[in-house]
This record gives C-alpha cells, sequence and structure tokens, in this order.
C-alpha cells in the first residue's frame, strides 16, 4: 500500500512537515524534523527512480481521478533525476544547517527557516513530479515564495533588497508562466502534460499556441536565470544564508531546467520548438554569451558568493546550450549537467559557509593563508573549482565532452571553441581562490582559525567526493541522461 503511493509521499511529507516545524520547531526540534523529513523524501526519491529504471514511467492519479480530468503524476527517468537531486542536495544540506543557522540567523527564527526550507522543497519536489502544468505553476509558485523568505533571512541588510529583487523579477516570469498555460488551454482544453503532446500539433500554426509558447519560454527562462534575465540570481546567492545559497544554487535552477525541457520537448515537441519556432536560434547564441560572460565578470569578482553566483551563468550556459543544440549528445549533456552542476554548487557553496562560520567573511582577501588552517574545507573548494572548469576525471568534464561532441557533429566548431574558452576563463578565476588560499600569507582573522565543525565538513565533502567519484563512474549520470535524452527527442510524455 505504501509504495504504491510512493508518488503522493513524496510531496505530502515535507508538505505536511513544515507546519510542524513552525508549531513544534523550537530550539533544535526544528532541525531534527526537516532532517527527518529531508532524508526520508531521500529515500522515497531513490526508490521511485529504481521503480522507473526497472519498469518505466509511473502514472499516479491522484484522488483516482483519471486524467486528463484529474491531476496526474508523472514521473520519468528525467524527472525521476530531478527528485534524487532536490532531495538528495536537501538531505545533505540538512546536517550542514545545524551550525550555519545557528550562527547566521536569530534563533527566534529557526523554527520559520526550517519550515521555509521545506516549504522550498516540497515546490520542487511537486515540479519535478506533477504531469498537470496548471500543478506545476502551483507548486512553482509555493517554492518562489519560500525561496523569497529564505533568502530574506540573510544577516545582510543587502538580503532584503535581494529578496525584493528575486520576488520582483520571479513574480513577473510566474506571470508570464500562467498567461502562456491560459494561452494553450484556451486552445486545448486541457492541463495535462501528456494530453497536450497529443492535441496540440491539431492546431500548431495558431497565432495563440505561439504567443503561449513565448509567454511560457520567457518566463521559465527568468526563472532559470538565462543570459539576460539573470539579474536576480548574483544577489540572491551573495546576500542569502550559506546554508540557503548552496540549496538553491544546487537545485532551484536545475528544477527551473526541467522545466524548459518538459515544456519544449514534451509538451510542445521538437518539431513545433525547434523546426517552427526556430529556438535554435535564440538559445544557442544566448547560451555562448552567458558561458563567456558569465566567466569573464566572475573573474574580478572577490567576494567569493557573488563570483561563483556569475560562475552559475555561465554554467546554466552550458545546459541551455545542450537544449539549443537539440541533438542526442547535446540533450545528454544538458540533463547530466543538472546533476553534476548540482554537485559542484552545493558543495562549493557548502565549503564556503564553512568559511563564513570561521571567518566571518567570504572576501578573497579573508581566506588567505586558510589553506593550511582548514585543509579539509579549501580542499573541497579545489575539487569543486577543478569541476567547473572541466579537469578530468571531475563531473565537469563529462558535459563539456558531450557539448564538444554535439557540437562537432552539427558542424558548428566554432561552438566547441567558445565551450573550450570559457573552460579556460574558468581556470582564472578558480586560480584565484587557490593562490589566496594556498600562496598567500594569512589574515589576521585567518591566522587562529580552525576547521568547522564536522557535520559541515562532512556534509561538504560528501558533495565533493560525488564530483570526483561520478567524474569517473558515469553510469547512473550519464545512463539516465541518455534514456531521458532519447525519450525527450523522440517525442515520449
Amino acid at each position: 500500500m505504501i509504495a504504491a503511493n510512493l508518488p503522493a509521499l513524496q510531496v505530502v511529507l515535507p508538505l505536511a512537515g513544515a507546519p510542524i516545524c513552525a508549531i513544534l520547531g523550537r530550539r533544535w526540534y526544528g532541525w531534527l524534523i526537516a532532517t527527518a523529513l529531508c532524508w526520508a523524501t531521500f529515500a522515497i526519491s531513490v526508490l521511485l527512480y529504481v521503480q522507473v529504471a526497472e519498469n518505466g514511467p509511473i502514472s499516479y492519479m491522484l484522488g483516482n481521478w483519471m486524467a486528463p480530468w484529474g491531476i496526474e503524476y508523472r514521473l520519468d527517468r528525467i524527472g525521476a533525476l530531478v527528485l534524487i537531486i532536490v532531495s538528495g542536495i536537501a538531505a545533505v544540506s540538512a546536517p550542514f544547517a545545524f551550525h550555519s543557522v545557528h550562527a547566521e540567523i536569530p534563533e527566534d527564527q529557526h523554527r520559520y527557516f526550517y519550515t521555509a526550507f521545506l516549504l522550498a522543497m516540497t515546490g520542487l519536489l511537486g515540479m519535478a513530479i506533477t504531469g498537470d502544468v496548471f500543478n506545476l505553476f502551483v507548486f512553482l509558485e509555493i517554492s518562489s515564495l519560500s525561496s523569497y523568505a529564505l533568502i530574506s533571512l540573510g544577516r545582510d541588510r543587502k538580503a532584503l533588497f535581494a529578496s525584493f529583487q528575486y520576488l520582483i523579477l520571479g513574480t513577473i516570469g510566474a506571470t508570464f508562466i500562467v498567461i502562456g498555460i491560459g494561452l494553450i488551454y484556451m486552445m486545448t482544453g486541457t492541463l495535462n502534460m501528456a494530453d497536450l503532446a497529443v492535441r496540440l500539433p491539431a492546431v500548431a500554426g495558431n497565432r495563440v499556441v505561439d504567443a503561449g509558447f513565448v509567454f511560457i519560454l520567457v518566463g521559465v527562462a527568468i526563472k532559470l536565470a538565462v543570459f539576460p534575465l539573470h539579474l536576480w540570481l548574483p544577489n540572491a546567492y551573495a546576500y542569502a544564508p550559506s546554508v540557503v545559497s548552496a540549496f538553491l544554487a544546487a537545485t532551484a535552477t536545475k528544477v527551473a531546467a526541467y522545466m524548459m525541457f518538459r515544456f519544449v520537448f514534451t509538451v510542445f515537441g521538437v518539431e513545433f520548438s525547434f523546426d517552427q519556432m526556430q529556438l535554435s536560434w535564440l538559445l544557442v547564441p544566448l547560451a555562448l554569451i552567458a558561458a563567456v560572460t558569465g566567466s569573464l565578470v566572475a573573474i574580478f569578482q572577490d567576494d567569493l558568493k557573488r563570483l561563483l553566483a556569475y560562475s552559475s551563468v555561465a554554467q546554466i550556459g552550458y545546459i541551455v546550450l545542450g537544449i539549443g543544440l537539440a541533438t542526442q549528445d547535446s540533450v545528454t549533456a544538458a540533463v547530466v549537467h543538472l546533476f553534476n552542476h548540482a554537485l559542484m554548487k552545493g558543495a562549493l557553496f557548502m565549503a564556503l559557509g564553512a568559511v563564513m562560520l570561521r571567518v566571518g567573511s567570504v572576501d578573497i582577501n579573508a581566506i588567505r593563508g586558510l589553506g593550511a588552517r582548514m585543509p579539509l574545507t579549501m580542499a573541497a573548494i579545489v575539487i569543486g573549482g577543478l569541476s567547473l572548469i572541466g579537469v578530468p576525471a571531475t563531473v565537469g568534464f563529462i558535459t563539456k565532452w558531450y557539448l564538444v561532441i554535439a557540437a562537432l557533429e552539427t558542424g558548428w566548431w566554432e561552438i566547441a571553441v567558445i565551450v573550450l574558452f570559457s573552460s579556460l576563463l574558468a581556470i582564472i578565476y578558480v586560480w584565484r581562490i587557490v593562490e589566496a588560499a594556498y600562496f598567500s600569507e594569512p589574515s589576521e582573522t585567518g591566522a587562529t582559525v580552525t576547521e568547522a565543525p564536522w557535520p559541515m565538513v562532512a556534509s561538504t565533502w560528501v558533495l565533493a567526493a560525488a564530483c570526483l567519484y561520478f567524474g569517473l563512474d558515469t553510469r547512473l549520470p550519464v545512463g539516465a541522461a541518455t534514456e531521458a535524452a532519447r525519450a525527450l527527442l523522440g517525442g515520449t510524455p
């Protein structure tokens, strides 16, 4: 009985746990409740992934109302992979949060932090599992509203501005999405993704459908922080509490990318998106500009969280490039980068959270000489940095390998050159961190620091070690990405 209802439990557990944290979450109880629920949802996501891998896509009807009249939870390879990303990062972030939240957020706000954290996770999980476009919008708003609250809890007053900026742009993006959903519903009379995929070809070429596609694409692009719609991202990552930066950087944009996959490949279809709407001519140039300019701006940042934020703009460019090229290898690269980038950025932002705890700053001058005083933390940063560059034996290499192959197969060798050039730019900003940590005299604040508490170090190293392990053993991410790419390009709902 329980096994049959795992798709619903995936969403219900953190959703039900959020008000419990608000009511009973005083002292350390909120952390304990949130941690238990994060690990429970991660276990469920693993079980669901195994079911999908063995038996194919899962269809779950809420209230036994058959689709398309009722709401359907539908899970395939890419959705199951995104569930693992979101719940896995949340599970690893929970132990990290104990000391980090205590240091950065007033105690009377802890229970509200864990409430918002569980709600954000609920929204992200729901977006990955639902098969209904309006239900997807509802989960998007749940995750967005809770994310705004999480960002505003940063101890710098600029966190309030960052949260408000994200709220304004996020609301614009959500408005575009719901308008687009309304337009395609007006033309098809359905909100079920699989049913839309069947009905939309019959009305393809209608200007209302074209407008709906554009509205949805722009809205999702804002949520994904596609260049030049990324203006909310640097401040949000830089001024949020450390654990929030780590969680959102590793999950929020990945789920937004999943939304783009769903709408472009599943709902509207490859033929409409790339033959009729010529989407490649929009996404590919924007992705290449993002990959270069994001890396260039990152080079000149002294605040390391802002540095990683602009690096994320470049890394998102790789995902968008994979979507834009729309080949088997490029879509595989884009899907696998959802997984890989979550590991890299999760590890890097957690490491910076450990630095913030001990030094009180993540300015590049504050980490001078920390290679000897916080060796485990700084080693994790090095591994994450090598992954960003795409050094062989790290997860970043896998993505760039598939992207370069895809570009060469399509005859666009210039794209391969730009991808390699952006990797060279990444060497510069990663080297700035390495130089400060290992080849500079320690600052006054860094002379007496010690390693971070072991839960923070352990959480960071789970992700750092994963950057190496999955760079060598690629069966899980590449296998899932290959199957997902084949289904997406084949039009399988």
